[in-house]
């Protein structure tokens, strides 16, 4: 072992650096990916059965227009909630969304009325079935791995929108 040491120091100075001089190494920095994922705005945390989702508030016209437009990717457990003033019929569609989502639409109680997956791009609408004044957006699957289904309840939702 002690022989390799004055090799390795002849190496290192050969290339033109002492081993005392040599630059530390660095922190790769942050994927894209990473930040992509990260939410955009304040969350909020919902319960729905046993576990817990945090979600963007969607709560103005032009917040719930934009919607998950335009990303890349969720964070793990990460979603979005649109939140209306009042139950009606809702409907999204996915223009310019990149990602694979489910939805669930709550009424004015946090019950889900309805579940549906929705594929990146498509232009036909989703339909909430059923009156709703919540609807959450999540990766697809996000609900049926985590057992949330029709009739289960949406605890902590944001209060309804004022416009």
């Amino acid at each position: 072992m002690t022989c390799l040491l004055p090799l390795l120091l002849v190496l290192g100075c050969a290339r033109g650096e002492s081993p005392a001089t040599a630059p530390a190494p660095t922190a790769a920095p942050a994927s894209p990916a990473a930040e992509t994922f990260a939410p955009q705005g304040p969350t909020v945390p919902l319960r729905l059965g046993d576990t817990s989702l945090q979600v963007e508030v969607a709560d103005d016209d032009a917040e719930r227009q934009k919607g998950l437009m335009f990303r890349d990717g969720l964070a793990a457990d990460h979603g979005m909630v649109f939140v209306y003033p009042d139950e009606r019929m809702r409907g999204f569609w996915m223009q310019n969304t990149r990602i694979p989502l489910s939805i669930a639409f709550a009424d004015a109680q946090g019950r889900i009325v309805s579940i549906s997956d929705m594929l990146p791009y498509d232009e036909h609408t989703t339909s909430s079935q059923r009156p709703a004044m919540y609807a959450v957006e999540v990766d697809r699957g996000w609900f049926s791995a985590h057992g949330v289904a029709v009739g289960g309840r949406i605890q902590g939702l944001p209060e309804p929108s004022r416009e």
